[in-house]
């Protein structure tokens, strides 16, 4: 491919990258997060840490998540130097911090409907 031909990802190539994400999401958050939970409590670690950091679960969670955030970050920076990473390592830190915002969520509706 010349610097002159682009290809632009088609509605189809689009969809299938969302079914993709999707499944991912369900995979690492239903079936290996269960190597994280004690007593079917899939925030125990982001509990856990809280106590230990002083701190709400949702702190403690988003630290998790802020060494993701900045690999992330790398990525955009590298790419603006004109190095592009593997789609693997795309992949895997879209995937961290979807992940991450979606237990972040649960944990902020958590204490919404217990009216904490």
């Amino acid at each position: 491919m010349t610097e002159k031909t682009k290809h632009f990802m088609t509605e189809s190539q689009f969809e299938e990258l969302i079914s993709q994400r999707v499944e991912k999401i369900q995979t690492t958050l239903v079936k290996k997060g269960k190597e994280y939970r004690r007593n079917n409590d899939p925030l125990h670690n982001f509990r856990v840490a809280a106590k230990v950091q002083n701190t709400t679960e949702e702190k403690a969670l988003w630290g998790f998540a802020v060494k993701h955030y900045v690999s992330f970050l790398d990525i955009l920076n590298d790419i603006e130097r004109g190095f592009l990473p593997t789609e693997e390592t795309v992949d895997e830190k879209i995937g961290d911090l979807i992940n991450y915002l979606i237990l972040c969520e649960a944990s902020i509706k958590e204490k919404i409907n217990n009216g904490k």
